[in-house]
């Protein structure tokens, strides 16, 4: 629940109209009068400059007087308020924050390196100003832990030979990760009334002790990968070459010959080098 009370000071261009006219008017009168008792006119308009306030667009001033909340002045424009208010600026605008690269553990144990992009803003100037110590610091402390807390939920990366079976890993599922994350600062910054307007993960790598095994252990898997949609090709081509000799009687091979052609068909197609075409002089039998 929102403690933030809107304030509608009046408008600072009368007053400053009204400062001029009681400064310089108490000024003349001294001089041609010699009335003394006008230099308490003066200073008395001297008392009121500390009130003017600026406020920008997309800019707030939080007052208090004495300790007390008086209201949030949200309306940019000159205004002039009590001067013994305390008038502390809150800015509404969006922030980037880029968080520094942590090092931390996935759920599976292993150390990565990740960091964060936050888009932000103050929603609450109260909540900004007296339910946190330093909301900035805040925002960036508890999107650390925030980061540290998402990357001991999810593995970095789903490997078949360790009989995973994760739908949501860190590298391949960006939007669930970053959906998470953005909860997940959501309902820690709350508290300082700070709204979140996007989260996303900006850099994520394997720490450096074992980025270099764990490169290996992704080429291994690609490779392996590649070979299995290799062999089930040539597979397929044999069975087709087959089916189509037998078909068109082309000649007539008997098992030993099918085998041989099978295994000749099956190196040329699975190797990863070019085949070099050796010419038969003789007849099938040689």
């Amino acid at each position: 629940m929102s403690n933030e009370k809107s304030s509608t000071p009046p408008n600072g261009y009368t007053m400053l109209f009204l400062f001029l006219l009681i400064f310089f008017g108490s000024i003349a009168a001294l001089v041609i009068t010699k009335q003394f008792w006008f230099i308490f006119l003066i200073v008395a308009s001297l008392v009121m400059l500390p009130g003017f306030v600026l406020v920008n667009p997309n800019g707030s001033r939080v007052l208090l007087l004495f300790g007390k909340y008086i209201g949030t002045i949200r309306k940019n424009g000159l205004f002039w308020v009590n001067p013994f208010f305390t008038k502390t600026k809150i800015s509404l605008r969006a922030r980037n924050f880029d968080s520094e690269r942590l090092k931390v553990n996935d759920k599976l144990g292993n150390p990565i390196i990740i960091s964060t992009i936050l888009v932000w803003r103050v929603r609450d100037t109260h909540k900004a100003a007296f339910d946190v110590d330093n909301y900035e610091n805040f925002v960036r402390i508890q999107t650390d832990a925030a980061v540290r807390e998402l990357a001991s939920k999810y593995p970095y990366d789903n490997f078949a030979d360790e009989g995973l079976d994760e739908d949501i890993t860190l590298r391949s599922s960006m939007a669930e990760v970053n959906e998470a994350l953005e909860k997940e600062l959501e309902e820690r910054l709350a508290i300082a009334g700070i709204e979140v307007l996007e989260s996303r993960i900006g850099y994520l790598a394997y720490s450096n002790e074992i980025a270099s095994a764990m490169l290996k252990r992704q080429q291994a898997t690609a490779i392996v990968a590649a070979r299995h949609k290799i062999v089930e090709g040539a597979v397929s081509m044999v069975e087709m070459a087959l089916n189509e000799l037998n078909k068109k009687q082309i000649v007539d091979l008997d098992e030993d010959k099918k085998a041989a052609m099978v295994s000749n068909l099956m190196v040329i197609l699975c190797s990863d080098k070019d085949a070099s075409p050796v010419v038969n002089a003789g007849t099938l039998n040689t």
